[in-house]
């Protein structure tokens, strides 16, 4: 019985995590973040060079931030929104494994500035060149907020 047990939440394991992975793919589709952020809970899409992965993002404690002074190599998700509400758009990662990739992520939100429609950006340099120039399309704001983040899927 026990065996059985296990099977089953094996299999349950499994179809919760591959079922994740079947998340749209349409850039301008909503991305939708779990209440919950404990295992497939938190798994979700999002872009690194125009392609879209599925990463499983778990918020660290508030005091995250002291252990920034020991790991100054932290990756970045871009977002618009706290990673812990529905967002818009699927966020955007600037780094994954093996592209200089740390599973510590600090969540930076895009803010569209007045005059520019909110739209999906693919990519880290399209983020950063709409946050530059005389009439920047975005402010980007660093939230000091620390993720654990892991690439587990590419759709």
């Amino acid at each position: 019985m026990k065996q059985i047990l296990v099977l089953l939440a094996t299999g349950g394991l499994w179809f919760g995590i591959s079922s994740c992975s079947n998340a749209p793919t349409d850039p301008g589709a909503t991305a939708m973040l779990a209440h919950s952020v404990n295992g497939a809970a938190g798994q979700m899409p999002a872009f690194y060079d125009d392609e879209v992965f599925i990463v499983n993002m778990k918020e660290e404690p508030e005091n995250a931030t002291e252990n920034l002074a020991k790991n100054q190599s932290l990756t970045e998700i871009y977002t618009t929104k706290d990673l812990d509400e529905e967002q818009d758009f699927f966020p955007v990662l600037d780094a994954i494994p093996g592209d200089a990739f740390n599973p510590l992520w600090e969540q930076i939100l895009i803010v569209f500035n007045p005059g520019f429609a909110p739209h999906q950006f693919t990519n880290e340099e399209d983020v950063e060149a709409a946050a530059e120039g005389a009439n920047p399309e975005i402010t980007l704001i660093d939230t000091e907020e620390i993720y654990r983040c892991s690439v587990v899927a590419k759709p």
